[in-house]
C-alpha cells in the first residue's frame, strides 16, 4: 500500500514492508521505487524493515517542488527515517548515491550505513580523450545532453538501452512503465532538472561522513568511462577505512534491476554488520 510523507506542502510516496531495522531505497533520476521490484523481497524475507521511495518529482510522489538537488534529496530521505524511526542503512542509486551521502553526514544518529549503487557523488570531469576512446562512454553522455537539453523521451530510452546491457526478463513492460510515467506532464522537467544539478554538494560531504559506506558499480555502466575509477575515487575521499568499492562485472547503472542476486550477495552481508547493533 503506498503511503505519503507531506514535506512543505508536496508529498514524498513509499511503502513499507517487512519487519525489523530500517533499510532505506531511492532510485535514481527518471525512475521509480519500481526498479527495486528484485531486491525488496530478498531484503523483506533477510528480516529487514523495507521503505521503498520513490524520490521527489518521480513515480507517485509530487512534482512543484522548489528543487532537485541531492542534498533537497537527502533532506526528504531524512525526514522519512525520521518519520518511520530510524537508525537505517540508505540504499541509493545514482542522484540518490550522493544524496544518501549528505544524509549519512548530516544526521549521523538517524543513518547507521549507505550503499551507493553506481552513484554520482563527487565532481565530475569530461574527457575528450575518454571520450574518443570508450564508444560504451560516447554514447551514454551524447543520450544524457540530448535528455538535458531537449526533454528528449527518445533520447532517454536510447540511454536506458545503454545502461541496462543486459535486460531483465520483463523489461518490456518495465519500459512501458518508464515510458507512461515519463509522458505526464511535468516529469520530465523533473528529470531535466536533476540532470542539471552538480553532485559537488555530496562531495563536500564525503569527509564528514562517519558510518561505513559500500560502493557497488556496474562494470559496464555508460556514465563513467572507468567505473572502477570513479567507486576508488570516493572511497579515497571518504575517512579512512569506513569506504569498501565492489564492482559487478557485466552490470550498466542499474544493478539492482539487472544484477539483483549479486548486488545482494554483497549487500546483505554489509546489513547485517551494519544494522546488528544499531
Amino acid at each position: 500500500m503506498t503511503e505519503y510523507l507531506n514535506i512543505a506542502g508536496n508529498t514524498i510516496a513509499y511503502d513499507v514492508s517487512g519487519d525489523g531495522p530500517l533499510v532505506v531505497l531511492a532510485h535514481g533520476m527518471g525512475d521509480s521505487r519500481h526498479s527495486y521490484r528484485f531486491v525488496v523481497p530478498a531484503l523483506v524475507a533477510a528480516g529487514y524493515r523495507v521503505a521503498n521511495v520513490d524520490i521527489r518529482g518521480c513515480g507517485d510522489s509530487s512534482l512543484g517542488w522548489d528543487g532537485y538537488s541531492r542534498t533537497d534529496i537527502a533532506g526528504d530521505l531524512v525526514a522519512l527515517v525520521r518519520h518511520l524511526g530510524g537508525p537505517a542503512v540508505i540504499m541509493g542509486q545514482s542522484i540518490s548515491g550522493g544524496a544518501a551521502t549528505i544524509a549519512a553526514a548530516s544526521a549521523p544518529d538517524l543513518i547507521a550505513g549507505i550503499v551507493e549503487l553506481a552513484p554520482f557523488t563527487r565532481k565530475q570531469s569530461v574527457s575528450l580523450g575518454a571520450l574518443l576512446r570508450v564508444k560504451r562512454y560516447r554514447a551514454g553522455s551524447t543520450h544524457l545532453g540530448m535528455t538535458m537539453a531537449l526533454g528528449s523521451l527518445s533520447a532517454w530510452k536510447k540511454y536506458l538501452d545503454l545502461a541496462y546491457p543486459t535486460k531483465p526478463a520483463d523489461w518490456a513492460g518495465e519500459l512501458a512503465r518508464i515510458e507512461a510515467k515519463m509522458s505526464e506532464p511535468g516529469r520530465m522537467k523533473a528529470l531535466q532538472a536533476m540532470c542539471k544539478t552538480a553532485p559537488t554538494d555530496a562531495g563536500a560531504q564525503l569527509p564528514n561522513v562517519t558510518c561505513p559506506v559500500l560502493i557497488v558499480e556496474g562494470g559496464l555502466d555508460p556514465d563513467w568511462a572507468d567505473p572502477r575509477a570513479e567507486g576508488e575515487k570516493i572511497v579515497a575521499d571518504l575517512p579512512a577505512g569506513l569506504g569498501e568499492l565492489a564492482v559487478i562485472e557485466g552490470a550498466g547503472h542499474y544493478p539492482h534491476a539487472q544484477t539483483p542476486d549479486q548486488l545482494l550477495a554483497l549487500t546483505l552481508p554489509f546489513l547485517a554488520k551494519t544494522l546488528t547493533n544499531a
